[in-house]
């Protein structure tokens, strides 16, 4: 099972690729293209060329899975436009994108706030 977490490193592929590819291509584009290693955990996602999938690799220590989502109807609002190959991106960013909303319109609170102690609130 595929778990979005806000310590996970995940990364948008910004290129569209080409869906037919599989694991190995992937791979080997994450290594040779975007200059990542995709066995270090990372998650990447990837679109392809009209907006209308997205394809998620990631390494769970044991193999690799690749998994795709195809849209039942429209396609992707919002994704980055950036002279790098690889985009950064949060947890909470992702599952914005992965409903086909824009991330960057959204208000999403920090993943990390202090935590108040009784001496300090009171």
């Amino acid at each position: 099972m595929l778990q979005l977490i806000p310590q996970q490193r995940l990364l948008l592929g910004i290129a569209p690729i080409d869906f037919r590819k599989g694991i190995n291509t992937i791979i080997a584009l994450c290594e040779q293209q975007l200059r990542q290693q995709p066995n270090d955990g990372t998650l990447f996602v990837f679109v392809n060329r009209k907006r209308t999938a997205v394809k998620i690799l990631v390494y769970d220590g044991q193999g690799y899975w690749l998994c795709m989502k195809r849209f039942s109807t429209g396609k992707l609002k919002w994704w980055p436009v950036d002279n790098s190959d690889v985009y950064l991106i949060g947890a909470k960013e992702l599952q914005v994108l992965l409903y086909q909303g824009n991330p960057m319109r959204c208000e999403i609170n920090p993943d990390w706030h202090p935590v108040l102690t009784q001496a300090a609130c009171c």
